[in-house]
């Protein structure tokens, strides 16, 4: 017997590609990526001006691109979100491993562009940056991993999975990266956690990151500044956070108004890592209220289909995407309001960003095909196939 999850229109074997897609997509999810897109725009309107101005370019020059971005980002998000489980699978572990690759190189190709962390790969035309292509691929092989654990005579999967995380973690670390590091570890914590890891394990995990950043804090110049920044009671008004700072309560609940914000003309990456900056000063809270609201719904949509899928893989999969995803988002947003110490880190689908925009549709458009409502067994035919 099968049955029909999410409370979606049943599925008929030979329906068309794309009617089928239709009725079996998280059409609530989808709407608000491309809500929170359609701000990442306005809000590029308002910030990326400036910054052209700088470069000698057309004011437009970066919204222009952000879109073309954008709409290759979408593209890509629907073509994956069409695809089965299976090729989800086989599509991730092979874009981790050219990911993986790709990082390695770094040291010997790589470029810093003056930031002091050598994370890019220049084309002349425009850089790709590893790193955001490499947390989709990764938290799907550790779903797999983990997955195939649970079965009887199944690998040591748990294991496999902390051993590539911990060298992929080395790997950021050197770069250095310890954002994108933590966001690794963390979404890697996520999935074991839910495919049943024990509390304890999880808090000597956690102890071991603190520890990892107490050698970082005391061996890093960079990282420990950027902590004591963040400790520090006084904000310097003419660093990044203290024009962010400011900027926030100066728009107060609604703003001082569309085009009146000062901080994109004193922000170097208020296209990017400080969007929300601008936000916060043209629109107001209420603007930064939505942008929260429109992650928080992606994310609690997915964790609320994921809770009735019985594929191990799909779930494991889909948590780990959903809480990357989400986590990111908290980051960005953090850093902006000061919650946490000063991290480069774009708001997914919101800030400019090629290689984070097409990354980002990667990752959603696998979150969108694992999310999908699809047929499964009953669930004292899958028990019963489990105790064979």
């Amino acid at each position: 017997m099968t049955e029909m999850i999410h409370r979606e229109y049943p599925v008929q074997v030979g329906d068309p590609v794309l009617p089928r897609w239709w009725r079996t997509i998280d059409r609530w999810t989808m709407s608000c990526i491309l809500i929170l897109f359609g701000i990442g725009l306005l809000l590029g309107l308002a910030a990326s001006p400036p910054l052209a101005a700088r470069n000698g370019l057309d004011p437009f020059h970066y919204v222009i691109r952000q879109a073309v971005f954008g709409g290759l980002a979408l593209s890509v998000m629907l073509v994956i979100s069409m695809l089965p489980p299976r090729l989800i699978r086989r599509f991730g572990v092979l874009g981790f491993f050219v990911a993986i690759c790709a990082i390695a190189l770094l040291p010997f190709f790589g470029t810093d562009y003056g930031k002091g962390a050598v994370r890019w790969f220049s084309l002349g035309f425009g850089s790709i940056q590893p790193s955001e292509f490499l947390k989709p691929g990764l938290i799907v092989l550790t779903a797999w991993f983990m997955s195939a654990s649970q079965e009887i005579g199944g690998p040591p999967g748990r294991l496999y999975s902390f051993i590539i995380v911990a060298f992929v973690t080395l790997l950021l670390a050197l770069q250095p990266d310890f954002g994108q590091a933590v966001l690794v570890l963390f979404s890697w914590g996520v999935i074991y956690f839910v495919a049943g890891a024990p509390v304890m394990l999880i808090l000597l995990l956690g102890g071991l990151v603190v520890l990892t950043g107490t050698v970082a804090y005391s061996n890093s110049e960079h990282f420990a500044r950027r902590i004591d920044g963040f400790l520090s009671p006084e904000v310097d008004p003419t660093t990044q956070l203290g024009y962010a700072t400011n900027a926030i309560r100066e728009g107060g609940f609604f703003g001082v108004g569309v085009g009146e914000g000062q901080v994109k003309w004193s922000l170097p990456d208020a296209h990017t890592d400080f969007i929300v900056a601008v936000a916060a000063e043209e629109y107001g809270l209420v603007c930064v209220f939505i942008i929260i609201a429109l992650f928080a719904v992606i994310v609690i949509r997915s964790l609320y289909r994921l809770t009735k899928e019985r594929d191990p893989f799909v779930r494991l999969a889909g948590v780990g995407l959903a809480a990357s995803f989400g986590i990111q988002a908290m980051i960005n947003i953090g850093v902006a309001v000061r919650l946490l110490p000063a991290k480069g880190m774009t708001l997914p689908f919101v800030s400019y960003g090629g290689s984070s925009l097409i990354a980002g549709g990667i990752a959603l458009g696998m979150l969108l095909a694992l999310t999908r409502s699809r047929p499964q067994g009953e669930i004292a035919d899958v028990l019963k196939r489990w105790g064979r």
